[in-house]
């Protein structure tokens, strides 16, 4: 029975190492292993219409106006560079410290600025083919001056919003897979549900999978802007923090970011690295988008995802010739092995060994009985795999004589079986 258990826990971790080996071989098309995947199946919806978290500095100065919840660990990255951590969170307001300039935006932001023109990085952009996804996590989410209302059960203008962008990219000659799978009501199960619907998209394996939404604050002026004579809403990335591939997900959003307020200035306001996972587990270049609030009107929106889409291709076209940054996360190549997972996968092998380790010692009773049963299991695994049996090859007239029925002798001098074999051809 104890022999049993020992080979039982062996093969559990064989079992794991070779899960480990197929996410490693193939990350685009599995959702990687992760701890917050296995406690928490859904990412905690912190989205709330109506209400406004402010964000300010040590100054006082307003960083941010967001409907979702905030919480110390937080950071905001500005169209800039600029990195704020947010360390303190009371009631409707948070306090968020400055901790330098990203090099990874500043040198991005350098790389777009550094081409000849927009033209030239949309012209490059439109002979960069393949596929995107876009999806809608609250589906019900709508736009007050357009639609008369903040929601729509089953059938909000986002479905609309998210529609502009996907016209944007066909344009550019894009295949694009737009779910409008409804996923009311808004609740903390909204990501469960629409996380099947990322499942099913990501079978036609997607260059990159958008999640589309609108903000829930009262002020519409936080997002309304004039850029190139258009009414647009500004636009705000964001970043699940509980997430493996969170480092590539970021690395994209700064490409994004950066590619998009060159072509268009300041289309995009910052990305927001929050609490959650919001299925951006799924995939290296997986991003939640807001496009404007609830009180800026449908068009504004509209006008802004499209402005975003110029972006994606010139992004995705001109991953390998973008600069190497310290710290980039390689999100766009969508190959690039993910830290957090493997951290994972080892504190689990590291358990499942840890505990086989424990049952052994306490059933046997000591360590000298410890290394008895392993050495003992050692020889009993070597025995049941046996040793291999040397195979010869079979020269031509050794294959021609089998073709004769002229008996194979297999003896541990093979010039003898030959020797052998010609003779009876001799004969024949």
């Amino acid at each position: 029975m104890n022999r049993k258990k020992l080979i039982l826990g062996a093969l559990l971790v064989l079992g794991v190492s070779l899960f480990a080996w197929l996410s490693h071989e193939k990350p685009n098309l599995q959702p990687v292993l992760s701890t917050a995947g296995i406690f928490e199946e859904n990412s905690p919806d912190h989205h709330h219409t109506g209400k406004t978290m402010t964000i300010i500095d040590k100054q006082g100065e307003v960083l941010c106006k967001m409907a979702r919840s905030a919480f110390a660990g937080d950071k905001l990255y500005t169209a800039e560079g600029q990195i704020y951590l947010v360390n303190k969170v009371w009631g409707d307001r948070a306090q968020a410290q400055f901790e330098g300039i990203d090099q990874q935006i500043e040198a991005y932001n350098e790389y777009y600025t550094g081409q000849d023109t927009v033209p030239a990085i949309m012209e490059l952009a439109e002979k960069k083919n393949g596929n995107i996804a876009v999806y809608h996590t609250h589906s019900s989410e709508s736009y007050v001056p357009s639609d008369g209302k903040e929601s729509v059960p089953f059938k909000g203008s986002i479905f609309q919003v998210g529609g502009a962008m996907v016209d944007t990219l066909k344009r550019k000659g894009f295949e694009v897979k737009h779910s409008q799978n409804p996923h009311d009501p808004h609740d903390n199960n909204a990501y469960a549900r629409s996380r099947r619907t990322a499942a099913e998209l990501m079978k036609n394996e997607p260059a990159a999978i958008f999640d589309v939404h609108r903000d829930g604050i009262e002020d519409a002026n936080y997002y309304r802007s004039q850029i190139e004579g258009k009414n647009v809403a500004k636009l705000r990335l964001v970043v699940g923090r509980e997430n493996p591939r969170m480092n590539s997900n970021l690395d994209f959003a700064k490409r994004l970011m950066a590619a998009a307020n060159k072509m268009h200035p300041n289309v995009v306001r910052e990305i927001y690295v929050g609490k959650g996972n919001y299925n951006q587990d799924l995939m290296p270049n997986a991003l939640l988008l807001e496009a404007g609030t609830y009180t800026n009107r449908r068009e504004e929106a509209e006008n802004g995802v499209a402005m975003l889409a110029d972006a994606v291709p010139a992004v995705l076209g001109t991953a390998s010739a973008a600069p190497a940054v310290p710290g980039a996360g390689g999100g766009t190549s969508g190959t690039a092995a993910e830290g957090g997972s493997w951290k994972a996968l080892g504190w689990i092998i590291g358990l499942v060994v840890a505990g086989g380790l424990g049952f052994l010692l306490i059933s046997s009773g000591s360590w000298e009985n410890a290394k008895k049963r392993i050495l003992s299991f050692g020889r009993e695994l070597t025995g049941f795999l046996g040793p291999r049996r040397p195979v010869l090859r079979r020269s031509g007239s050794e294959h021609h004589a089998r073709e004769k029925k002229v008996p194979e002798v297999y003896e541990p001098d093979g010039s003898e079986v030959l020797k052998d074999v010609k003779d009876d051809l001799t004969k024949d």
